[in-house]
């Protein structure tokens, strides 16, 4: 493969933050070269505007002359008109720790290539190479990433191939000093290198990762798209996020997420929560990476992408991570119920619900989803929480219907056949015509409803119809038992409480208090991180007198008390039984 284009990375000096980026282009345009940057990264859907950390950008000719560059927009460059090749130098600020960005210093490097490597103007579907140089002064760095090596040191630095430069955007760079622990699942290698301070049991991890990915290929019912996997997981004191590659994700963790040499048998929540983050991204190599909307299949990397589908991508993928776990025997049909309460929990607890369809939701991820402010709770439905939900009653309902001849498994592997593999984009109707194919059954009106309106999904009927016992409480108190509260969100400040939201049509809504708001007294008397537990003490429609600033301006409210609503959930499945075999056979699909 001979490359069109060039890249080489630095790090001269790691602890400076910049990565020194060289880009050799061998057949520029005659006319003047365009270079351009992506506004975002495929997978995480907000404009992030990468081309503000370039700091500095020069071209030379083959003898080392200067060559003009103009920029011609935020994110795009013009080099003069030249007949031979150009070599591109510019710098790259990288101190974004998350797994969108780039990240430089004394202990680590990573990088998107969203964030690093222009694009060439008009041979964007052409061969590139990059050559990897190991930093001056560390001789311990190894790298970790899922791009083709083409001639290596034992380290990972060196020159890697990718066949465009969509491909070179897909596959992350770690650099440092990582631990490393690896397994086959299903004949496919998998590796899974640990960056930052930590003393998880690698055996451990390696057992239960090894389930979780064979689970995973053998639910598609196919080979793996992939013939090898990295999972890239930077360790932090309260870090958590991750995005999908084609052949590898980048996962961003707690220290305590991970598990130690005495962790039980039976996986504890933070373990419990990676994993199933590991199982998120993992199951995306198939729902998203391959399997697209169809807008997606050629994304615009310098603009938005607008798709009502995400409640699909995500919302299904949300679906099927917890439960991945439990048909791979890692946790229980039991744990899996007491994770499916609180997503149901944490969807009855979004005023939004009522206000934005998923379908909205998905198409205003740019503007809305990823850009929350004090008023999102109230006005938006995470179409991650929604659409996993949905998923859960199309596959109920489908079971239901059809007497188990048709899941919403049997939907996804379809989708796999009809799509992924022939790399077909999926419309906005594509999956209900297949649900009504496959199932014989008209769904227009579920669709109607749960798609594109603001009613809430039928989830006790179906979960009572397969045998579960469903309940609903307040969040202070015990089955049946009415609480009062004050309807607001935030947490404990220096001098009292400040709030963060106000739930549409609660008591503070009604009587005027507002995010930013800092609560200093409750009936004359100091009030701090304790607030919640102090309302606890009064009765529903009990009279208040709050004090608080707003700004600089003390203020005063009276504020009448409202009941708590019934929005935690409880799942509780039969001991035994017909009832317990049907839920049983649902979760495990037996």
């Amino acid at each position: 493969m001979r490359a069109a284009c060039h890249y080489t990375v630095k790090a001269r000096h790691p602890a400076s933050h910049f990565f020194q980026v060289t880009l050799h282009i061998h057949h520029p345009d005659p006319q003047g070269q365009l270079v351009w940057l992506p506004n975002w990264i495929v997978g995480s859907y907000m404009i992030r505007d990468f081309a503000r950390h370039i700091v500095s950008l020069s071209a030379r000719n083959a003898q080392g002359l200067f060559l003009n560059v103009n920029k011609v927009g935020k994110n795009q460059w013009l080099i003069e008109p030249h007949d031979g090749d150009i070599r591109l130098e510019y710098e790259v600020y990288a101190w974004d720790l998350s797994v969108r960005g780039a990240h430089l210093d004394q202990k680590h490097g990573y990088f998107n290539g969203p964030c690093l490597f222009l694009a060439v103007g008009g041979q964007e579907k052409q061969p590139v190479t990059l050559h990897l140089e190991q930093p001056e002064g560390v001789q311990d760095w190894r790298v970790a990433t899922a791009l083709k090596p083409r001639a290596t040191l034992a380290s990972g630095f060196g020159e890697y191939e990718a066949p465009d430069y969509a491909a070179l955007l897909d596959c992350p760079v770690e650099m440092g000093t990582f631990d490393e622990l690896s397994f086959t699942a299903e004949n496919v290698p998998h590796r899974m290198v640990l960056t930052g301070r930590h003393r998880a049991d690698k055996s451990r991890l390696a057992r239960d990762l090894e389930k979780i990915t064979s689970a995973c290929i053998r639910f598609w019912g196919d080979s793996a798209p992939f013939s090898e996997y990295l999972f890239q997981v930077m360790i932090t004191a309260n870090g958590y996020g991750g995005l999908e590659h084609g052949n590898s994700t980048s996962l961003l963790c707690s220290r305590d997420d991970l598990p130690l040499a005495m962790e039980p048998e039976r996986p504890g929540d933070k373990y419990r929560t990676f994993l199933g983050l590991c199982s998120h991204e993992y199951f995306h190599a198939w729902l998203v990476k391959r399997i697209k909307p169809a807008v997606l299949m050629e994304p615009d990397l310098e603009r938005e992408n607008y798709t009502p589908l995400l409640w699909v991508f995500e919302g299904f993928t949300s679906y099927y991570d917890d439960l991945m776990l439990a048909r791979a025997g890692v946790i229980s049909p039991q744990d899996y119920l007491e994770l499916l309460s609180q997503q149901i929990t944490r969807y009855l607890k979004m005023p939004g619900r009522r206000v934005q369809s998923v379908t909205e939701s998905s198409f205003d991820a740019w503007t809305k989803y990823y850009k929350p402010d004090e008023n999102t709770p109230n006005s938006v439905v995470s179409y991650y929480i929604k659409g996993s939900l949905i998923a859960l009653c199309l596959d109920l309902s489908l079971r239901d219907r059809t007497h188990n001849r048709v899941t919403l498994d049997t939907v996804m592997r379809r989708l796999w056949l009809d799509f992924g593999k022939p790399g077909v984009g999926v419309e906005p109707d594509s999956v209900q015509h297949l649900v009504e194919s496959l199932s014989g059954l008209d769904w227009s009106g579920d669709w109607r409803d749960w798609l594109h309106g603001t009613t809430d999904l039928p989830l006790k009927p179906l979960l009572e119809a397969r045998g579960l016992t469903v309940t609903l409480k307040a969040d202070t108190g015990a089955v049946g038992q009415t609480c009062a509260t004050l309807g607001v969100r935030g947490q404990g400040a220096e001098g009292g409480f400040q709030i963060q939201t106000v739930w549409r049509g609660s008591a503070a809504s009604m009587a005027g208090l507002s995010a930013g708001d800092l609560i200093i007294a409750v009936d004359g008397l100091k009030v701090g991180s304790q607030l919640e537990k102090v309302i606890a003490t009064y009765a529903v429609g009990d009279t208040l007198c709050i004090h608080a600033f707003r700004r600089d301006e003390l203020m005063q409210f009276d504020v009448r008390l409202q009941a708590a609503p019934f929005e935690t959930c409880v799942l509780t499945m039969p001991a035994d039984g017909e009832g317990h075999d049907r839920v049983v056979q649902w979760i495990l699909d037996k």
